[in-house]
């Protein structure tokens, strides 16, 4: 029966999995807004995109590293290429860097988003302290890192901080959740990275993205999806970018937008930083990045709903759901529980 079983489900993983209509044609002169792209999987997307002829705008923190990545896209047959270095830990950046982009090319039809803010010391030597990181805050809020910074409340009640009024143009429908989320109260250092400028960026560029019928393709990880040890700060915010983008999608379909939303579970990036991170903690393999960039833009160019790289780790999002403790048992296995944390 387990065989059988197992055999069944090999068959459905075979089918999904090879029912592929990419056309790297659709591509050729696509109008392409890429976070993060200094380094690993964003550096190899820049690379892919640039092959296939579609037009760039590029974004990272370090402008020396970004302007290599942009060189090299102009070799490798980029018609256009623009960049714009931005740390999008600061809350005013993400709308400037949609409008950059929007300047340059006239409109988008892929949002590409990829940007990772560093990981706490607290993950690689697996201390509960690393928590508190959550809520480090970011210079334009200090009141949330320091009490004492709080602004003082008087008797009577003070107004709600307002939100960033959210774009309008050709674009009717409002996401609820937005407005909240933008709020400068919600926000931490942290959050404001991984998890909020991509809210902030989605809210800037949907009117474009309406007009063109285009594609949002989110680069998230397996810790989105399936929790493990010594990773909290890190899980929160990719559960939240899941939990976000899915409601997203329920309310653009009902309300008619033809937006389409691609979340990309990978696993670990083939890059040095990534590597050192974790090591001595898992035993988990880097992915190679240019497979895992191909696999990301596949999926955003089909409009697929999610991408998994490697497609193991689809199976394993299902155990989380089916099997529980048997999801618990696989992830422990990759765990390296003996090395001693350091001090």
């Amino acid at each position: 029966m387990k065989v059988l079983l197992l055999t069944g489900l090999g068959a459905l993983f075979f089918a999904y999995y090879w029912d592929d209509n990419f056309d790297p044609a659709s591509l050729h002169g696509a109008r392409v807004l890429l976070t993060g792209v200094s380094a690993g999987i964003g550096e190899e997307l820049a690379y892919h995109y640039a092959r296939l002829g579609s037009h760039l705008v590029l974004t990272a923190h370090t402008e020396a590293l970004l302007q290599q990545v942009v060189g090299n896209c102009r070799k490798l047959g980029a018609p256009k290429v623009f960049y714009i270095a931005a740390d999008m830990a600061s809350p005013e950046v993400p709308e400037r860097v949609v409008q950059f982009a929007l300047d340059k090319l006239g409109g988008l039809d892929y949002l590409v988003l990829n940007h990772l803010g560093a990981a706490p010391a607290g993950t690689r030597v697996r201390s509960s302290q690393s928590t508190r990181w959550l809520m480090q805050a970011p210079p334009s809020w200090p009141w949330l890192s320091s009490p004492a910074n709080a602004p003082t409340l008087s008797s009577e009640r003070s107004p709600s901080p307002q939100a960033p009024p959210l774009p309008t143009k050709a674009f009717t429908p409002s996401p609820s959740g937005l407005g909240f989320l933008l709020r400068p109260v919600t926000r931490s250092r942290h959050l404001q990275m991984n998890f909020l400028s991509y809210v902030q960026l989605t809210s800037s560029a949907l009117p474009s993205l309406t007009d063109s019928k285009g594609s949002l393709v989110v680069v998230s990880s397996l810790l989105g999806r399936v929790p493990t040890s010594f990773s909290s700060p890190y899980s929160a915010a990719k559960f939240a970018l899941d939990s976000f983008f899915s409601s997203l999608r329920r309310e653009l379909d009902v309300q008619e937008v033809n937006v389409a939303i691609t979340m990309c579970v990978l696993g670990l990036r083939d890059r040095a930083s990534a590597a050192e991170g974790v090591r001595g903690i898992t035993r988990v393999r880097a992915a190679p990045g240019p497979k895992a960039a191909l696999a990301v833009i596949r999926g955003g160019a089909t409009r697929a709903s999610g991408v998994f790289y490697p497609w193991r780790f689809h199976l394993l999002c299902l155990l989380r759901s089916w099997m529980p403790h048997s999801r618990a048992w696989f992830v422990r296995q990759e765990l390296n529980i003996t090395t001693p944390a350091a001090a």
